[in-house]
């Protein structure tokens, strides 16, 4: 399968009026797994095209890499961790690592915390639904977005600052759940500060092994306004058929991600997908479309998705690191005379890649470069 067939069956237009039952009042779908596994075929609008449903059996071999010793800075291990992220940012981007900082128990009620948030009744959920343009809240399969190729998936997501003293997670799910989730909002407050110490010291290591001030990317992330999403992937009778998350790239710098021991991660890479093995000391990084312009390209952005299991329940929780919405995103100077090469990407802020691929475009493996012409147009006075 190549690559052109996996951009030929992505659409970016943005779909409206879904056609199956149940809807709500404005005719999105009202993704409710319990009621739709007992119809004898899955609706139309969650089956994927054929390209998309390529199945794998064979496991990405990406690096583990111990944070141990670079926390520590020990040198020899630094040394090493800098050779195995140089390779895996190079080829495809993906690598996990381990003795990272963040306590197991911290991870594990996060899981169970959000486990009673998707077990709330659907009129429940949908009363904090995302709004429009947005991402904070409740989405049931991208329904309120798409009406062809849903994800088999309900998420939950909510923003974080970093440098912000105030509580803001606790504040948002105690106004957005009421006042019985101030408890989950506390376990996500310290699940998301760990996250932030974890990119920091990620983002130290990728400017090492490109060569750069360590704390030049540390420096740039420190303000940042990142997003937190709970995926949830319910049983799927006929899941060869739909897929938990489509084929793409993520947009943001960097993203964090624990999944259960279920699996469903894969990657594509040589025109072939493979499957990320889940491993519960762990969290695997991944580069995003945002961090692959502040490299100016050096490091990959890779294509990848989630499958759904047809007997059990899957759940992951992913941290995306985002740069301050109002930040120029251009590769460090230091980094473009030591290559000596042309720039790749021209300047653009955070905001209006959010704003571009909430609001204009469905990510997929094609939207730094369907961004650009975009922002173009929408600003001719941009810096290209």
């Amino acid at each position: 399968m190549s690559l052109s067939v996996l951009m030929d069956s992505s659409s970016p237009t943005i779909l409206l009026h879904p056609s199956i039952e149940p809807r709500d009042e404005t005719g999105s779908v009202l993704f409710d797994p319990s009621k739709l596994q007992k119809q004898s075929s899955l609706p139309s609008e969650f089956i994927w095209p054929c390209g998309d449903l390529v199945h794998t059996q064979e496991e990405l071999n990406e690096p583990l890499i111990d944070l141990g010793g670079f926390i520590k800075g020990d040198q020899e291990a630094t040394a090493h961790a800098v050779d195995l992220v140089k390779t895996a940012c190079s080829k495809h981007g993906f690598f996990q690592v381990t003795n990272h900082g963040v306590d197991s128990n911290l991870i594990q009620a996060a899981y169970q915390e959000i486990d009673a948030v998707f077990k709330l009744p659907l009129n429940k959920k949908l009363g904090f639904q995302r709004k429009p343009g947005g991402f904070s809240g409740y989405s049931a399969a991208h329904a309120d977005r798409f009406s062809a190729k849903l994800p088999w998936k309900e998420t939950f997501s909510f923003g974080y600052q970093g440098l912000n003293s105030d509580p803001s997670v606790v504040h948002y799910f105690s106004s957005a759940l009421g006042e019985d989730f101030e408890h989950t909002g506390w376990i996500y407050q310290k699940y998301c500060e760990k996250m932030r110490e974890l990119s920091l010291v990620i983002f130290e290591l990728l400017a090492i092994s490109l060569g750069i001030d360590r704390l030049h990317y540390r420096k740039f992330f420190e303000d940042g306004n990142s997003i937190m999403r709970c995926n949830y992937y319910p049983p799927c009778n006929n899941s060869g058929l739909t897929l938990g998350t489509g084929p793409h790239s993520d947009p943001t710098s960097l993203t964090i991600l624990h999944q259960d021991q279920v699996g469903g991660l894969e990657v594509f890479i040589n025109n072939k997908w493979y499957a990320v093995r889940p491993r519960q000391d762990a969290f695997v990084i991944n580069i995003g479309d945002t961090f692959m312009a502040l490299c100016n390209g050096r490091y990959k952005s890779c294509l990848h998705r989630a499958v759904v299991n047809k007997e059990r329940e899957r759940r992951s929780l992913v941290y995306f690191v985002c740069p301050k919405e109002d930040k120029i995103v251009r590769p460090p100077q230091d980094l473009m005379c030591r290559s000596g090469g042309p720039r790749v990407y021209p300047d653009f802020t955070w905001s209006d890649l959010l704003d571009f691929t909430q609001n204009h475009y469905r990510a997929d493996v094609a939207t730094l470069q369907s961004f650009f012409p975009w922002l173009l147009s929408s600003n001719p006075t941009s810096n290209f």
